[in-house]
């Protein structure tokens, strides 16, 4: 039974199975750092594969494509068979490249193909903006008005998107569906498997979101037949700020015409045959577009050492725990005071972060960054704090729930005005 001290902190860290790798990452002094989903902190090995990479360019300059400790070459297919067992598809269905939104009108130009009475897409209400944006723009772009053909299903409480309505939302004038895997303000997941399966049923694909998902829960993609998906790495996967997107194209769509090409997506045998016919890669590779950003993908190849060190299971697993504790340790020592708990509780439904509700959510988060608490705020009420399975401590999460407490009986958050900073 969860007691509310330090010392039944300190001892569950000492059990902790991942607490090796709190070691691996760059923490302050003197903070706790609770925005991992939003962007990773640095860990000592991808710093070090940066630096690598920076030798090779000093090194062999324009012979770094193929010489040197990471040759750039075919960087981003070594980073795809790291990246592929975290999504639960082959490393063939997975290529590095791009960024999340640029991913995403990559797919959606090769998938999204309107016939007949089949033009709109689906979506979801709570959705993170940018895939909105991208999806308003691909419906324009192919003469369509977007107020009227792209569907946004609704959520009952403003919190969560139930998959019956999502699946009652695909109907016969549906042509593709997008969704994310997890909710970025609630933390929830959607059943990935379900809507998949239903919208087949129906001849619609379906593609995913994995932003807030990927490097914090297993995924399944190939086996729950998932037509596409992207994703960033920059958050639980710890690739840097900026670093290069990722994205998944089940194999049963290789040899489709990428909707947008470019020189990076041909077969590695005939790319430097600088052909104006283009042939593409028949992999997920014929999907990257430009020359990869090879300094932003480095960090990912120490940080994905990591991941596969720790096994995505053991990271899901303390992560859950975690949350867990942190979600009880809420409700016992700051009951009375105006928190929420909005994100879901079943294990299967929620991610890795904690959705903390309150009408003062703004200052709060002004408040703890003034008390070394690195938080994340979300539009209109929400602190999102994210105990992150390789490198915070249960010692953390007590600390983090002792001075929000502090703050909220001494009303230190009274002195900041409530409305979110530049950066939320």
């Amino acid at each position: 039974m969860m007691q509310p001290t330090v010392e039944y902190a300190k001892q569950l860290d000492s059990t902790d199975m991942l607490k090796r790798f709190r070691d691996e990452f760059y923490l302050k002094q003197g903070t706790i750092y609770m925005d991992g989903n939003s962007l990773g902190l640095l860990s000592k090995r991808a710093e070090r594969t940066l630096i690598e990479s920076l030798e090779d360019w000093k090194e062999h300059g324009i012979d770094g494509w193929t010489k040197g400790t990471h040759p750039w070459f075919d960087l981003s297919e070594r980073l795809a068979e790291l990246l592929a067992p975290l999504v639960g598809a082959s490393a063939e269905e997975v290529i590095v490249t791009g960024s999340t939104t640029v991913n995403l009108h990559q797919l959606v130009a090769t998938f999204y193909q309107p016939q007949g009475k089949r033009t709109k897409i689906l979506a979801d209400e709570l959705n993170f903006p940018t895939d909105i944006y991208a999806l308003k723009s691909q419906l324009h772009i192919h003469g369509y008005d977007p107020d009227e053909h792209l569907i946004r299903a609704k959520s009952r409480d403003g919190r969560v998107i139930e998959e019956e309505d999502i699946i009652e939302a695909m109907t016969d004038e549906v042509a593709l569906v997008i969704l994310p895997t997890v909710q970025y303000r609630s933390g929830q997941i959607l059943d990935m498997k379900r809507l998949t399966e239903e919208a087949h049923k129906r001849g619609i694909l379906i593609g995913f979101d994995g932003c807030h998902s990927v490097g914090a829960i297993p995924h399944s993609f190939s086996e729950w037949d998932v037509d596409f998906a992207y994703w960033c790495n920059y958050k639980y996967l710890n690739g840097g700020p900026g670093s290069v997107g990722g994205l998944y194209v089940n194999r049963k769509h290789f040899g489709a015409n990428p909707g947008l090409a470019g020189w990076f997506g041909s077969r590695k045998d005939k790319q430097f045959d600088l052909e104006h016919t283009f042939t593409p890669a028949e992999t997920a590779g014929a999907y990257q577009i430009g020359t990869p950003h090879v300094l932003s993908m480095a960090p990912l190849l120490g940080s994905l050492e990591i991941f596969a060190e720790a096994g995505i299971e053991n990271i899901r697993k303390k992560s859950l725990e975690i949350n867990q504790y942190f979600m009880e340790l809420i409700e016992v020592e700051l009951a009375g005071l105006g928190f929420t708990i909005g994100n879901p509780r079943e294990d299967v439904r929620r991610g890795g972060h904690v959705c903390l509700e309150h009408p003062e959510a703004a200052r709060i988060c002004k408040s703890l960054k003034e008390n070394g608490i690195i938080p994340d705020f979300r539009a209109p009420n929400v602190v999102r704090l994210a105990p992150i399975a390789l490198y915070t401590s249960y010692e953390d999460v007590w600390n983090v729930v002792r001075i929000l407490k502090e703050i909220m009986v001494e009303k230190q958050y009274e002195k900041f005005a409530n409305e979110r900073e530049i950066v939320a």
